[in-house]
């Protein structure tokens, strides 16, 4: 195949300041996705795709992560899974287009914020889907039979409070990523440089909330929003749901995340303002 080699890849397409960033890089990046993620770009590079054309497909890929979320039983759970590491892998590699081809860009840096928000708001939201169709919370009836039945089904499950929940939950998700971006946003509008990417700049200065961050390091359940997470999570419960044939686990994991994000939420307003992040 024409083109980079892969260790020409892994030199330009991964350089130290990458993989060492403290916020933008997840934890299944250093685990494995780097190590596999030349192998995807090299084809890529080779074809003549742009990092924008990559990261539309990443894009995609977790569209169909939200969808397959949706569809209850242990495949949907699985194609969920599965979607989201493509996601993460595709996420990978249109960063390494673009310093291949020299080309990173503000858009690029838009779709890509535009790819996360659609998985993970967009699991969140099918999951109280996912929870309705399946009969987790409502009374609504289940039915099943084929595609159709799957659509009947959410339909006569319009009024289940799993819906309601798997909103709120996307809301409060979408609003948790907010606060992130919300930074960079004020900074930018008040003229102050970009934030450095470091770890000293996200600690507390307030005795208090610093202590309750340690505390949420060793729990970390603040973490699970992330389309990995979230995707493991479902799958997780598909399998307790299968093994016991019904499906209080799924319902179970969806009021247990909203109650969790309702927390980060609040917990992640008050560590933004009591930071260096804004000063």
């Amino acid at each position: 195949m024409s083109g980079p080699s892969i260790a020409e890849l892994r030199r330009v397409g991964q350089p130290e300041h990458v993989r060492s960033r403290a916020a933008a890089e997840h934890w299944v990046a250093h685990a494995y996705l780097r190590q596999i993620s030349p192998y995807l770009t090299r084809p890529l590079v080779a074809l003549g795709l742009s990092a924008n054309q990559v990261t539309w497909l990443m894009i995609g890929a977790a569209a169909l992560s939200a969808v397959s979320t949706a569809w209850s039983g242990i495949w949907g759970a699985l194609l969920a899974a599965f979607f989201v590491q493509l996601q993460m892998l595709l996420d990978c590699s249109d960063g390494e287009v673009a310093r291949w081809r020299g080309t990173s860009s503000p858009v690029g840096v838009y779709l890509d914020r535009v790819g996360h928000y659609v998985a993970e708001c967009g699991i969140a939201l099918a999951l109280g889907v996912r929870v309705a169709t399946g009969g987790g919370l409502g009374s609504s009836p289940t039915v099943t039979d084929g595609g159709s039945g799957w659509w009947a089904g959410l339909l006569a499950s319009l009024a289940d409070p799993a819906l309601f929940l798997g909103a709120l939950l996307a809301l409060l998700v979408a609003l948790n990523k907010v606060e992130n971006d919300l930074v960079h946003v004020s900074r930018h509008y008040a003229g102050m440089t970009a934030m450095k990417d470091a770890e000293q700049v996200r600690v507390p200065s307030a005795g208090s909330v610093r202590t309750l961050r340690r505390i949420a390091k060793l729990l970390p359940f603040h973490r699970v929003f992330h389309s990995v997470e979230l995707s493991l999570l479902v799958l997780a419960a598909a399998v307790v749901d299968l093994v016991a044939g019904n499906h209080t686990a799924t319902g179970a994991l969806l009021v247990a995340l909203v109650v969790a994000v309702s927390v980060t939420v609040v917990g992640h307003l008050a560590a933004v303002l009591s930071s260096a992040r804004l000063r």
